[in-house]
């Protein structure tokens, strides 16, 4: 995977281009918005303190032996001409006289600790308002006169600029932040929407059980995981079809050998028939029994593994048809009725007189039922019981039997392929069979289902 395809590469540049972007931008716009702010502004006349200070002692002195009236005309020009400023003057006798604005606090009067105390206040580079004290005149007689300009007001053009752009400034900064925090949201939302269509594509499953593959759009690490994402189907698919093969070829084989052993099946029931008509010792005759009996076995065996074969496949016959299921119970039951006598059976059974119908293939429920009976008949022969009943109401069929139950020990317990084919025949016929045992027996219930 190259370097550029990175995840992890490429976030790393979104990180070093905030971190480079966010001083560059900071000065880049504080150079444009001071390059381009208008230029025409004015210098502000209060902004230099020197020449205001300069300027106030010079019309000072220039009042020398000026009257309270020629005073309080200068300090109007002036006012007129340093509108933000205020002013006033006292007269020798230390009393305030003109006031501008006139709205101005200032004592009355004015006394020698007063006058340093004030010019202590007021004096100093950090003091607002910025304060000019001078004597009227060139003697210490004719009183003085004060000027207070207000710090604001002493601004450069470029202060007041910044000022009054500052904001813009910030946000400016903002946005490029902004925009930084937006390019990592797309980054990841990209990274978030495609691991999701990652996950929903694994969480989908075609009909065939499969997820099916997804496209790869981009070589990163995400791509790479959907590359082996897609080789993980293409091999279960392979691996799918090799097992419906051998699926296929192990059920063939079964069938083939079911088949193939019928015949010398019958040939050897054949001649244990015609060995029961010779004379025989009495041991003799006992081991032809069991012959027999294992034959009959091995038939019933042979003839469940080519049923089972052929359900699986779904070649084995199923002609469904409306059922009076009592009806049915009732002489399959029947069939074995001299079987379980014979056994020393106790047999209850329950058939109400109502019936129901249930759209079934009468051979296929047959067949189930003979296989619970054969299992009762073989394996709980010790419990030597065995109930049949029926609820129309309800519409279910009930087997019981007081053995070891499903879990427990028998001699002739097999691999339970017959009970595979009775899940297999319930299922087709839309039916279910539910089981309840224990040590002391098992319950059988046969219903629809819902």
């Amino acid at each position: 995977m190259k370097l550029k395809n990175s995840l992890l590469n490429q976030y790393l540049l979104i990180i070093l281009f905030a971190i480079m972007i966010v001083p560059i931008s900071f000065l880049g716009i504080s150079i444009l918005f001071f390059n381009y702010l208008p230029t025409d502004v004015e210098p502000s006349k209060y902004q230099n303190g020197t020449d205001l200070e300069a300027m106030w002692h010079e019309e000072a002195q220039s009042l020398a032996g000026a009257s309270d009236d020629q005073i309080n005309e200068k300090l109007t020009e002036i006012k007129k001409e340093y509108s933000e400023a205020s002013m006033f003057w006292v007269d020798e006798t230390g009393q305030t006289r003109e006031r501008l604005p006139e709205s101005l606090s200032v004592p009355p009067s004015w006394s020698p600790a007063l006058t340093i105390d004030y010019m202590k206040k007021n004096r100093g580079l950090e003091v607002d308002p910025f304060t000019v004290v001078a004597l009227i005149g060139k003697k210490k007689d004719e009183g003085f006169m004060i000027l207070q300009v207000p710090r604001s007001a002493m601004l450069s053009a470029g202060q007041s600029l910044q000022e009054r752009y500052s904001y813009a400034i910030i946000l400016a900064v903002v946005a490029v932040l902004a925009i930084f925090i937006f390019i990592s949201w797309i980054f990841f939302y990209k990274i978030r929407k495609r691991l999701l269509r990652l996950q929903q594509a694994m969480s989908s499953p075609a009909e065939s059980g499969i997820p099916d593959t997804i496209s790869v759009e981009k070589r990163d690490e995400i791509g790479q995981l959907e590359v082996s994402f897609n080789e993980m189907i293409h091999q279960l698919e392979i691996s799918r079809v090799r097992e419906k093969e051998e699926e296929m070829l192990r059920r063939q084989l079964i069938a083939n050998l079911s088949h193939d052993l019928r015949t010398p099946l019958t040939t050897i029931r054949g001649h244990a028939f015609s060995l029961k008509k010779e004379a025989l010792s009495d041991k003799g005759k006992e081991s032809l029994d069991l012959i027999d009996n294992k034959i009959g076995y091995l038939g019933q065996l042979i003839e469940n593994l080519l049923s089972y074969t052929l359900l699986t496949t779904g070649k084995y016959p199923y002609y469904p048809e409306r059922t009076d299921m009592v009806r049915l119970v009732k002489t399959s039951f029947a069939a074995w009725y001299p079987v379980f006598e014979g056994a020393g059976f106790q047999m209850e059974v329950e058939f109400p007189e109502t019936t129901f119908y249930w759209e079934v293939d009468p051979q296929r429920v047959e067949r189930v039922l003979d296989n619970f009976y054969q299992n009762i008949y073989r394996h709980a022969r010790n419990g030597a019981y065995i109930g049949v009943k029926i609820d129309a109401h309800l519409q279910e069929i009930f087997i019981e039997d007081h053995g070891p139950g499903m879990g427990g020990e028998s001699i002739e317990k097999g691999a339970g392929i017959g009970l595979s084919i009775v899940s297999l025949m319930l299922k087709d016929m839309k039916l279910k069979w539910e089981t309840e045992t224990g040590e002391h027996g098992t319950m059988i219930k046969i219903r629809k289902r819902s």
